[in-house]
């Protein structure tokens, strides 16, 4: 039954917020902003942009909040506003020049990670480029195909799937120097 009220009372707020209610949207940006920030912190480096980034989709979300069909989850129509509000500002800062190359992709072994800490891999991910960070949070942390990707950015798959190999390749490269370094300090 909590499952109905919760669902009841968010289509309500959903409601409410096209309405132009601003209690209603300030419910909803209260409620997923802490998660919307992380998605698009995964994205943009800077908090203070992240954040910048996530008020704008937010905006977008409210604009547009009436194009909501309540088909699918709610969360995952405003992870999609951020997201593509994250790669339309990581195009305009030209920080995304992903280039048509040919690369022969393998599906490199990941490292075991069990014994990373969250924040050890979140500044891993930071330390990948622009480029090669973005292909691999939409495939690895989003889950779309390289087929959802290509079209998104307007790459081929195969530039994808190298940028995401090249990106897989960085992480495993500087997973083992902050090993060593932790070894080392030990």
């Amino acid at each position: 039954m909590k499952v109905i009220s919760l669902n009841t009372n968010l289509t309500n707020l959903i409601k409410k917020a096209a309405a132009q209610n601003r209690e209603a949207q300030q419910q909803l940006f209260e409620q997923f902003s802490p998660t919307m920030l992380s998605v698009c912190r995964q994205y943009v480096k800077d908090l203070h942009h992240a954040e910048d980034l996530m008020l704008q989709g937010f905006l977008k979300v409210f604009i547009n909040i009436e194009n909501f069909k309540n088909e699918g989850s709610f969360e995952g129509w405003i992870r999609k506003i951020m997201i593509n509000t994250c790669i339309s500002y990581l195009r305009k800062k030209s920080l995304v020049n992903l280039s048509d190359e040919e690369f022969i992709f393998n599906d490199a072994a990941t490292e075991n990670l069990e014994n990373t800490s969250v924040e050890d891999i979140q500044k891993l991910i930071d330390t990948l480029p622009e480029k090669y960070k973005l292909v691999f949070n939409l495939y690895a942390i989003e889950g779309y195909k390289h087929a959802e990707i290509a079209k998104k950015l307007n790459i081929s798959e195969n530039t994808s799937k190298s940028q995401l190999f090249k990106a897989r390749k960085w992480l495993q490269t500087n997973y083992h120097k902050m090993n060593q370094i932790k070894n080392a300090t030990k």
